[in-house]
């Protein structure tokens, strides 16, 4: 298995290939200072400084079974992982950007991140709760309890919000399959954007607002697995004028979380060649 990171220019559709490696990488953040990536892999997370790609190991402590849902806060200063080294299912973590002791912030497990509000204050995630049968979305800032926007409608994953703050885009199922959801960030006004024959996971609005990216499965597809033939699909924030703009083997792995370009003008992603 190679693992193949690239990036997308909106504007052009010019595709640049940042680093081959052999192996599962996964899950491409763009940091907002603009010049570096955070990967994970086999339990670990890696930098891929831009300049000069290469895989850079982070110091994450104990946490050595981070999975693919991490990210950065918008100041750049605080890494955000899920991870199941404690052994009771992902817990979401805080960690200084340099790296250092994770401080789970999660009440309660399983729980995967995926998003954080432009202040930086509340972060997005999914978690299974009480018998633990659905995925829903939940908010939390940290130190205070954790506030469940959906409840049990379907299984509901990917959740990030919009750059403005005040929507939650999300995907659920609730319809019969995956498909590409948003509401208010206090769980108001869900609506589905549209509806298609493919299995839809991850949207993740630009920071200008002025585009929505997601992951499509083949017709069909159960959950959100790996190596399968899928596209990126680009449309804008109200999933509209979509088109797929790429299309390669993914899926688990390509773009699970943020992973714009902090001025809009590309995103990156991960592909897969056996």
């Amino acid at each position: 298995m190679r693992s193949i990171i690239e990036t997308y220019e909106v504007a052009t559709g010019r595709v640049t290939e940042v680093l081959a490696v052999e192996g599962r990488i996964e899950a491409p953040n763009w940091a907002p200072s603009g010049d570096w990536l955070l990967v994970n892999g086999e339990g670990l997370l890696y930098r891929v400084p831009l300049a000069s790609p290469a895989l850079v190991a982070m110091d994450t402590g104990a946490a050595v079974k981070c999975n693919n849902d991490h990210g950065i806060s918008p100041d750049g200063q605080t890494i955000i992982i899920s991870s199941h080294h404690e052994g009771a299912g992902s817990q979401v973590y805080l960690m200084p950007v340099t790296g250092g002791d994770p401080v789970k912030v999660s009440p309660d497990s399983p729980s995967w991140w995926h998003g954080v509000s432009p202040d930086g204050r509340t972060l997005t995630y999914v978690a299974a709760r009480g018998e633990r049968k659905v995925i829903d979305v939940y908010t939390l800032v940290p130190g205070q309890e954790e506030t469940r926007l959906t409840n049990g409608e379907g299984h509901c994953d990917g959740p990030d919000f919009s750059p403005d703050g005040a929507r939650i885009y999300y995907n659920c199922d609730r319809t019969g399959h995956a498909q590409i959801w948003v509401m208010g960030a206090d769980g108001s006004g869900q609506r589905q954007l549209f509806e298609d024959n493919f299995v839809n996971w991850f949207p993740h609005p630009s920071p200008d607002g002025q585009h929505l990216l997601y992951l499509a499965y083949p017709p069909g597809t159960s959950g959100h697995p790996a190596d399968l033939p899928v596209a990126l699909v680009l449309g804008d924030s109200e999933g509209g004028n979509r088109r797929r703009v790429r299309e390669f083997t993914g899926g688990q792995g390509s773009i699970n979380v943020p992973c714009w370009a902090p001025d809009s003008s590309a995103f990156a992603y991960v592909r897969y060649e056996p």
